[in-house]
């Protein structure tokens, strides 16, 4: 058996039901499986088959989801990219999965196209009208042999790629009964049935915009109402609309929601919960919702836990609020001290996690230290209260969320490191009530050279995200240091406002 059964099932049981509805229009159970029939069909004739990644850059749209389910029959592995990334972010991601194939939306034709150069041997697929020299997704299939149906929940379907500290691309690698066993534990906290409706507004290249609700809510027969990218006021405006039951926001789409014009006067009635996670979530984005009658629960995890690991229900989202929750039912959670040990009631340990809905492990690296003994180290600290009820209170890696997107200070550590004019840097994160944390490049400038702002912001112009890029830059006679010469972020914090 492989994950697309949740697309057949619905199709055999509830052929006319919606299960995806899309820029206006709606995708009945049927007419979901029957793209994910002609994928397959088109993915095989292409070469592919399985263990061969087949990667995905573009927004939010049904045919991302069809290519998950036909790589899932095939035995094929998905990578869905980041969109917000820079070409040369891409491609290094491609090159280290090994992608054969790269399924582009026509936003990116451009930038796809000027891989080829660097990534020869990656198939360029458009999915709407194809450039000289691409396939073209629509057309008719090319001749060639049927596809073999080797996929089977043992085998990898999905790789989410993640920066890891040393700035180098990591990618978690998930089986089809990870996925499954993640749409376990988040159909049981949030209770979905079929009767229920999800409105998705976050990327699907995280596993929070595609594992939280998506997935769950496909595989209870419930109908997903996918915006291609988040607008507050098209989010607002589906709720009133298309009265869905649940939807998931991070702490940036939040307040974006909360402070458009529209909020006050549109009606939430429709929603039994929202949900949010991604990083500690200030009490102030909660209580505009709980005072509209909408309990907003969390979800805690990360891209290599599934993510749900921990979670708070709807129940206790208002006497418990900005709590982590409790370990989700086919999960088991421990908080572990500096010395390896089981933290004591009531003190700060980092969060191990097991789980069945766990990454088997980083692509191309086995033996990853982030694991021990079958438990994922997360970096997070947090505390257990009298009720059993987990709160996180910091991280031990130094990884910044930013509108809910990790960034990882080395990642642009290492570019100010090649500027001649740094004598040294750091990166830290700073609190801001927009985006949670801002990004804060503080440098010390070579002595004699005018190095200002503006030449530093330059630097990552074309090389990372925007959403990776300094906010501000500070500049510092010299970097604060411990007696062995290393740089203490904590007091680099504290110089910026951290």
């Amino acid at each position: 058996m492989n994950l697309s059964r949740i697309v057949a099932h619905w199709a055999g049981l509830r052929p006319s039901g919606v299960a995806v509805h899309f820029d206006g229009e709606d995708l009945t159970w049927a007419a979901l499986w029957q793209r994910v029939e002609a994928a397959t069909l088109r993915l095989a004739r292409l070469g592919l088959g399985r263990g061969d990644r087949v990667a995905y850059l573009g927004y939010n749209h049904p045919e991302l989801l069809v290519l998950l389910f036909a790589c899932a029959r095939l035995g094929a592995i998905f990578v869905p990219l980041n969109f917000r990334l820079a070409r040369p972010e891409h491609e290094d991601i491609l090159a280290h999965a090994g992608a054969a194939l790269l399924a582009a939306e026509p936003d990116f034709y451009e930038s796809a196209g000027a891989m080829r150069a660097r990534l020869p041997q990656l198939r360029l697929v458009a999915l709407r009208g194809a450039p000289a020299g691409w396939f073209d997704w629509e057309g008719a299939p090319p001749d060639g042999p049927e596809p073999v149906l080797a996929g089977t929940d043992a085998d990898p379907v999905l790789i989410v790629y993640t920066s890891g500290t040393t700035g180098r691309p990591k990618g978690a690698v998930h089986t089809q009964s990870a996925l499954l066993w993640n749409i376990v534990n988040a159909t049981l906290y949030q209770d979905f049935t079929s009767r229920d409706h999800v409105l998705t507004v976050l990327p699907l290249f995280h596993v929070g915009g595609l594992c939280i609700q998506t997935l769950p809510a496909l595989h209870a027969g419930a109908t997903v109402t996918l915006h291609a990218r988040f607008d507050p006021g098209l989010w607002l405006r589906d709720v009133a609309t298309r009265r869905p039951t649940h939807s998931l926001l991070v702490p940036a789409t939040m307040k974006a929601v909360t402070a458009h014009p529209d909020w006050a006067a549109t009606d939430l009635s429709s929603l039994r919960e929202m949900n949010t996670g991604s990083s500690t979530v200030p009490a102030s984005l909660f209580a505009p919702f709980h005072a509209r009658g909408v309990p907003v629960g969390q979800v805690y995890g990360a891209t290599e836990t599934g993510p749900v690991s921990m979670y708070l229900r709807a129940e206790d989202a208002l006497r418990k609020v900005g709590a982590a929750g409790k370990p989700a039912m086919h999960a088991e959670i421990r908080l572990v001290d500096a010395q390896g040990r089981d933290a004591a009631p009531g003190e700060v340990g980092e969060i191990w996690v097991r789980a069945p809905n766990l990454m088997s492990g980083y692509w191309q690296e086995p033996d990853h230290p982030a694991f021990r003994d079958g438990w994922f180290r997360s970096g997070d600290l947090a505390r257990v209260d009298a009720e059993g009820y987990y709160w996180v209170v910091g991280r031990s890696k130094d990884m910044i969320i930013s509108g809910g997107e990790n960034v990882y200070p080395a990642e642009l550590e290492n570019i100010l490191a090649d500027c001649p004019d740094v004598l040294e840097a750091a990166v830290v994160g700073v609190p801001d009530p927009a985006w949670g944390e801002a990004v804060v490049a503080v440098v010390a400038r070579r002595p004699g050279v005018a190095l200002d702002e503006r030449a530093v912001m330059r630097l990552f112009e074309g090389r990372l995200a925007r959403y990776k890029q300094p906010r501000r830059v500070a500049f510092v006679d010299a970097l604060p240091k411990s007696a062995l010469g290393k740089v203490q972020k904590f007091a680099v914090r504290k110089l910026v406002g951290g």
